[in-house]
This record gives structure tokens, sequence and C-alpha cells, in this order.
């Protein structure tokens, strides 16, 4: 996939795509490219063009990677586009960047983000790609013990009407975890001291049952409610999150992806491998804190995109080929492979 940046005019530090001729014979084409990915290419094409419409903009298109080439080409020869150009006042560079250039930006855990985190362990929003299911339940007077109760209908994150939610989720975005529950709380407290609702502030560390008992004190009251749904939600996400058995997992993760990078200089890849293998276990043998299969390809990635160049030899080919005999194993024990791995297989 490609990202994009609107930044400064880069052309002192990447080569400008060629003109109306599009890439040289040597690159791959959209022609080239498989019937689905063209699809997407072209839909991709058609919704930057809608944004940048919205925006005004005027853009000189850079390009890192093979894909992006194909999409920054696409978006240059593109018909609304070029009629878009003629007339924008905003100058903007765009620049598209190959997802697969840098892997472990897209498997890693980075740091101690919220938001990250929300968007990562909560179910998507039907329809969206970029919005998440906010269980509602807490908020109301049913009681089920179903986590998928569909009676009430989900919240979400977006919330354009809402500051306060705006400002939290910014908190989310922006702030260390600690900060950002600290700002949770904070909006609660005057969201509720402004409906005149019983709240007791209380100091020190922030718990997600501390935010949900606040929670509590607007579920009876129909008007608050309504004044504060959007904020509510917000808080409702980072609750959920917190409890969610997968951040744990999380911090796991980003432990063992920062003690990667601290040896990674003085250990050899076959001595790295050697560390992961005894955690590789099958279903029956797994907890819920031991990684699944999954975890492990994404480990995988993580630490073959930062090792840089290998040394090749017979050490490192028995230490793969038993990292692959167990993940296989454990491939195969799955009594119900979910839809990533058995399009893997």
């Amino acid at each position: 996939s490609a990202e994009l940046c609107l930044l400064p005019a880069l052309a002192a530090l990447l080569p400008p795509l060629p003109g109306p001729g599009g890439p040289g014979p040597a690159e791959v084409g959209l022609g080239a490219l498989p019937a689905e990915l063209r699809t997407a290419v072209r839909a991709l094409v058609g919704a930057l063009d809608s944004l940048f419409s919205a925006l005004g903009l005027r853009e000189e298109s850079f390009a890192v990677g093979p894909l992006s080439r194909v999409v920054a080409a696409e978006l240059a020869s593109y018909a609304p586009a070029k009629n878009r150009r003629r007339t924008a006042t905003t100058k903007a560079s765009v620049i598209f960047v190959d997802r697969t250039l840098d892997l472990a930006g897209a498997v890693g855990h980075h740091g101690d983000n919220l938001a990250e985190k929300i968007l990562s362990v909560l179910p998507k929003l039907p329809g969206h790609k970029t919005d998440v299911m906010v269980n509602m339940v807490e908020l109301t007077a049913l009681q089920t013990t179903d986590e998928t109760c569909s009676i009430i209908a989900p919240g979400c994150l977006a919330q354009p009407n809402d500051p306060a939610a705006k400002a939290l989720w910014e908190s989310f975005m922006n702030l260390k975890q600690k900060e950002a529950v600290m700002e949770a709380r904070r909006h609660l407290v005057e969201a509720a001291s402004r409906e005149n609702l019983p709240i007791k502030m209380s100091m020190g560390e922030v718990t997600p049952e501390q935010l949900s008992s606040y929670i509590q004190l607007f579920r009876n009251n129909l008007k608050a409610l309504e004044n504060h749904c959007g904020l509510l939600q917000l808080v409702l996400a980072a609750v959920q999150t917190l409890k969610h058995p997968q951040t744990s997992k999380w911090d796991n993760f980003l432990a063992f992806e920062r003690l990667l990078l601290q040896t990674i200089g003085e250990s050899e890849m076959p001595s790295v491998l050697n560390q992961l293998l005894p955690m590789i276990k099958s279903y029956n043998k797994r907890t819920k804190d031991d990684y699944a299969c999954e975890d492990f390809l994404v480990l995988l990635i993580y630490i073959y995109s930062v090792v840089g160049e290998i040394k090749c030899g017979k050490e490192l080919d028995a230490a793969e080929e038993e990292v692959k005999r167990a993940l296989v194993k454990a491939i195969c024990d799955e009594p119900e492979p979910s839809p990533l791995l058995q399009k893997i297989t």
C-alpha cells in the first residue's frame, strides 16, 4: 500500500516524477498489475483527487518505491486531477512511500500510544476501515455478559460535533498513555460537574475501573448522556482497550521489540531465532498470554526487517529450519485457523 505525506517541496532530496510520458519503460506500469490491484489503485487515485479538491491543492508528486510510482503516475495523468491542478491555488508536495520499504514500521508496536492501541484492539466499525466499534451497553440498564451484544448500536471514535471529544482524541494520539487517561478523567469530571452529577474527584493513578465508575454517573441522566455522548464514547473506548487481553500482549510485543533492538548489534541472527524458538507453542500448550501463530509471523517480519545484513551459513540454516518446523506444527495444530492463516496456507 502507499502512504502519503503533505510536506514542503523536497525536489532537492527526491527526483520528481517524469513528465506526461509517465514512468520509464523499465518500470512497472498500471497495466502490469493484477486486475484487483489495478482497481484498488484507481479507487485510491479517485479518493486522493477528491481529498485534494476539497483542500484546493495543486500537488507536485514524488514517489519512493515501485507501487508508489504507479499510484503517483496515475494521479498525474488522471483527467479530473489535471483539471483541478489548472484552477487550484494552493501548492503542496505529495510524497508516496511504499510500506513494503518499511515493514518494521507497519508491524511494529510503537511506543506508549493509547490511540494506536484502541485502533488495533477494538473491532472495526462495519463498513469503515479507520473507525472502531465501542460497546455502549455500560451506558444502559441492560444486563448482559455478552460482549458482542448487538441490541445496542455501537459507538465510534469520530465525534466531529463534540469539542471535548475531539480534544480528548488529540490527547490519545499525542500524549503518553498515563497522561492520556488522566485527560480522560479530567474531561469526565468537568462534564459531570457541569451536569451537577455527584462526582468525587480522586487523585493518583487512573484505572479503567475508576473511569467506569465515573461513566456510570451519566447512565440514568438522559440529558447528560445527550450532552456528552461523544466524550463518553471515547472514554468507553479507552476503558475497553485497557481491559482487553490483547493490550497486555501489545506491551509484550513492545518489550520484545525494544530488547531486540538493544541486542541485535551483539547477537547474530541464529541466536535471535533460538531465543524465539521456545516461545512457539501449539494451540493445546498455549495460555492466553502466549503468542499465537499470527503473532510469530509479525515478530519474524519485524526481526528480519530490522536486523540488516544477514550472514548466511550452516548455523543460520539450522536455526531457521527449527523455527520453520515449530511454526508449521503450530499452524497445523490450530483447531480453527484464522482467515489470515487460511489465506497464507
